[in-house]
């Protein structure tokens, strides 16, 4: 196991919790349990780094591009870290890493400029942009690396503080990513707390804190933003997804199935993204669940730190309640598992991956986010009809559309409510994209550009054209 350095926060040594293997349900390990008084000292250091990091962009720049560096080089230690306290498999932690290292290097290099204003008028007017303040950012347990990175990047970039707070259920990769990035930021830039829902809740409405980013559920996300509004503070939220799949008549079955398999499967579901409902013409409708249902029975589960394990265990084991109990009302209410259904029988929080078939619309699987390895497949019979139900629930996260005919395709996914649409793929995205949830799905816009600005706030600057006229 990596040697571990503490984070820098003030205070004295905090009350421990325990940090759990979803592989074995046992401890392994533990983190600081951060105390009101730990965090208003951090958040009062963040404002006063802030002072300096705000004021030199030549210095951020190189500061972040070293601490992408840094990242890169500390992937052998990260990533069976990430493995063991999340579950996902040992490549994709990898992967995580390297997107976190990749973030850094997109953000370092954005420069927001300034913008002249043309309004006939006999004045230079300028828009400047200017960083906001500390940032808190409260990350969920399921891209712990990932979602921290995209929001200490963009915000670090644009030249606030950060103070950073994983979920309790990962909390030992985040801290050991924040003694990575020591050596290239300054002192109290970016600080990382940990504990349980009442820091996190005491962090949204600190009045020290400037704009809150959050990613995770909607209840979740709606206190967040209550706590933050009582400050008037700024919020970014990325909520859940209940992403449908359309598949149409010219889809090629076979040729898709392992890329809609993994779209709805990758990190045992536990994709804000992922596919979560999949509806098939009728005329096809038994080949899709068949063609899904070989992939689920043939995949390897098994401990993420196991190289031969292709699906990892579910993280935690309130979300292991959670699935099991959706999966058992959809078998309740009339569907058939076509593959999975259940719970495995071994140690840890593993369920088998799951292709249900024949379930009703109205199934809580169908109409709320599972997070977990289990997959609803659903016939109709007309296009409009698919769409409809596509859009028919609270969700707007992301949807996407597959067949053979492209153009028929972009016209269909243009008609899903949703902040992206993909064809023939699905929840893939580019750093320069930007990413935003509609309905119950999210406030605010994070990645590209889009992700920088919203840690900007615009300043004004007006001056006469010609000296006389001052």
């Amino acid at each position: 196991m990596p040697t571990r350095q503490p984070t820098r926060a003030p205070g004295g040594r905090a009350e421990c919790f325990d940090v759990l293997d979803p592989a074995t349900g046992e401890p392994f390990d533990e983190a600081p349990d951060h105390d009101p008084d730990t965090l208003d000292a951090v958040v009062d250091a963040a404002h006063v780094a802030w002072r300096e990091w705000r004021s030199d962009p030549a210095t951020r720049t190189g500061a972040l591009l070293a601490a992408a560096d840094d990242v890169e080089a500390a992937g052998a230690d990260l990533a069976p870290l990430l493995t063991r306290e999340q579950g996902k498999p040992l490549s994709e932690s990898y992967a995580e890493v390297a997107r976190t290292a990749a973030r850094l290097r997109y953000f370092a290099e954005l420069d927001p400029g300034s913008q002249p204003i043309t309004d006939g008028r006999p004045v230079r007017s300028e828009i400047r942009w200017r960083p906001l303040g500390p940032v808190a950012a409260i990350v969920p347990w399921n891209f712990p690396l990932q979602l921290a990175s995209a929001k200490f990047a963009p915000a670090l970039a644009a030249g606030n503080t950060v103070v950073l707070k994983p979920s309790p259920c990962t909390p030992l990769a985040t801290r050991l990513l924040g003694s990575v990035l020591s050596s290239a930021l300054p002192e109290d830039v970016l600080t990382i707390v940990t504990g349980g829902e009442p820091l996190g809740a005491r962090l949204a409405s600190h009045p020290g804190i400037r704009h809150v980013t959050f990613t995770g559920s909607i209840p979740t996300g709606r206190a967040v933003a209550e706590s933050a509004a009582a400050s008037l503070t700024r919020a970014t939220l990325e909520l859940g997804g209940n992403d449908a799949a359309v598949l149409l008549e010219d889809v090629d079955v076979e040729r898709v199935a392992d890329r809609l398999f993994w779209a709805a499967f990758r990190n045992c579901g536990q994709v804000c993204m992922a596919v979560k409902r999949v509806y098939a013409p009728a005329r096809i409708y038994s080949r899709v669940v068949e063609a899904l249902a070989h992939r689920a029975r043939t995949v390897v589960v098994g401990s993420g730190l196991d190289p031969v394990s292709e699906l990892g265990p579910v993280n935690n084991a309130d979300q292991l309640a959670r699935v099991e109990r959706y999966t058992a009302q959809a078998l309740s209410d009339g569907a058939r598992a076509a593959a999975g259904g259940h719970r495995l029988d071994r140690p840890g929080y593993f369920f088998a991956p799951t292709i249900l078939a024949d379930v009703p619309s109205t199934s809580r699987v169908v109409t709320e986010e599972q997070f977990g390895p289990v997959l609803p497949v659903l016939p109709y019979t007309s296009v409009d009809e698919a769409v409809e139900a596509a859009n028919g629930t609270g969700f707007g996260l992301g949807g996407s559309v597959w067949g053979t005919d492209l153009d028929r395709a972009e016209a269909i996914a243009d008609r899903l409510e949703c902040g992206t649409a993909w064809i023939n793929h699905h929840a893939e995205l580019s750093l320069a994209q930007p990413f935003a949830g509609v309905k119950e799905s999210g406030v605010g816009v994070a990645g590209g550009p889009w992700g920088l600005y919203g840690n900007l706030r615009p300043f004004v600057v007006h001056r006469p054209d010609r000296p006389e006229e001052a």
